[in-house]
């Protein structure tokens, strides 16, 4: 039996609170059933987009740190990633 790499899902978001929810509802609803890490980077947002993010079942980790982009949020989300695989999602997809 082949054993499934671990994917890790980056979502960099800022100002996407409002989005964030659906967001996660659809990382959930894939169907990978390998094992699967989320990552939210809280880019430095005004709005509660983080604690929006930690409180969804998905449990994503959230990382926070201050604005730097949706570069410098995605690297950051490379940084801290664990998985064989990296996946790129936006907040507001």
């Amino acid at each position: 039996m082949t054993k499934k790499p671990l994917i890790s899902v980056v979502i960099p978001a800022y100002k996407q609170a409002d989005f964030i929810e659906d967001c996660l509802d659809s990382v959930a609803a894939q169907t990978w059933e390998g094992p699967l890490e989320v990552i939210v980077v809280d880019d430095g947002s005004p709005d509660d987009v983080g604690e929006r993010a930690r409180a969804h079942p998905v449990n994503p980790r959230v990382i926070t740190q201050e604005n730097q982009g949706v570069s410098g949020a995605r690297n950051r989300g490379i940084k801290e990633a664990r998985g064989e695989w990296i996946a790129f999602l936006d907040a507001d997809d």
